[in-house]
């Protein structure tokens, strides 16, 4: 059985609606409150503010281009996705592509669509071929060709769409098929933050949940969030329950380590899953390349877990190197275990 992760996106069933509630407040609505990915946001405001101008000077027709947002999860993609919409003063129709089982599907969700709407699927390359068939000319052309019948009474009808934008996103830019990439006018990587950033969005987030935190637990939560806001917001009310329940609400420096430690988040920020895949790395390869699939069976976690999670801040701070032959653990990542 896997190590629960203090990263994994998923949530008991009761927790999902208050979680969720809880996300929507703390996600920004404009550029201004979106912490980081500069370069994306002056991309993006430039692409924005030309087509406001075009549609002040009467072209009704002009919309943004189709954008595809890629990097590791957690770094706000579907936050840019709301921030976008909103910036825009359209209406954001949210969707995924496991979602949109038929073509059918996808073409209930483009018929209902008004003038500049923005459309966005997350996990858009596992969208399902006949599907991407049919996204192609929407979002080329925004026509929707349907067949009606069946046999040879069968007919093509083509519809037309209104003027709307795709944001797809994507963990795996190397899945997504090359004809749906193409139609992409604009392709953002999100990169991982900074520790200042990251810094900034924890205080905020201890802002809008109406919790004091002193600015040596700001920067203690801000080391061990490996580089991800999603994992800053959540260890941030984590460490809020425990000041609630263990202390007078306040989060200082001792509350943020008991609490850290009760997690058994490092000070790089690695939890128990990230530590048992490097120590069994060791233990049954030492400097041997290991492939993936072996990795999974090893941890007893999904080898997409381990590709997802685990593998990309791992690589960042130099702790596993990928060769042709498979995952290798590195001398850094050794040291780091001996000494915890």
């Amino acid at each position: 059985m896997g190590i629960e992760r203090i990263v994994s996106t998923s949530l008991p069933e009761e927790n999902k609606e208050e979680e969720e509630i809880i996300e929507k407040s703390l996600r920004p609505l404009t550029f201004d409150e979106y912490i980081g990915q500069d370069r994306m946001k002056n991309n993006l405001k430039i692409a924005i503010d030309a087509v406001k101008k075009r549609r002040a000077n009467d072209d009704k027709a002009a919309t943004l281009d189709h954008i595809l947002l890629y990097g590791p999860p957690g770094l706000g993609k579907t936050t840019m996705a709301n921030v976008i919409a909103h910036e825009m003063g359209a209406n954001l129709k949210i969707t995924s592509g496991p979602a949109i089982e038929r073509a059918g599907d996808l073409a209930s969700i483009l018929t209902n669509l008004q003038d500049g709407d923005v459309l966005f699927i997350d996990e858009i390359h596992r969208l399902r071929r006949a599907v991407e068939e049919v996204l192609y000319s929407a979002m080329e052309d925004f026509k929707l060709d349907i067949t009606i019948g069946k046999g040879p009474a069968a007919r093509s009808v083509r519809l037309d769409l209104p003027n709307f934008t795709v944001i797809g996103a994507t963990t795996r830019t190397g899945s997504l098929a090359g004809p749906l990439r193409d139609r992409f006018g604009m392709l953002h990587r999100l990169e991982y933050y900074t520790e200042k950033e990251i810094e900034q969005i924890v205080s905020r987030t201890a802002n809008i949940l109406d919790t004091k935190i002193e600015p040596d637990a700001v920067s203690l939560l801000s080391t061990r969030s490996r580089r991800t806001p999603r994992i800053a917001n959540r260890l941030v009310r984590r460490v809020r329950d425990y000041a609630d329940v263990n202390g007078d609400g306040i989060i200082d420096k001792n509350i943020a380590e008991k609490a850290l430690d009760l997690m058994e988040i490092d000070e790089l920020g690695l939890d128990p899953a990230d530590r048992n895949l490097l120590r069994l790395m060791e233990e049954n390869y030492d400097d041997r390349p290991v492939g993936l699939n072996t990795l999974a069976a090893l941890t007893g976690d999904e080898a997409t877990t381990i590709e997802d999670y685990n593998e990309p801040y791992l690589l960042q701070i130099g702790f596993i190197e990928r060769t042709p032959r498979g995952r290798r653990i590195t001398e850094k990542a050794k040291k780091h275990l001996h000494s915890a």
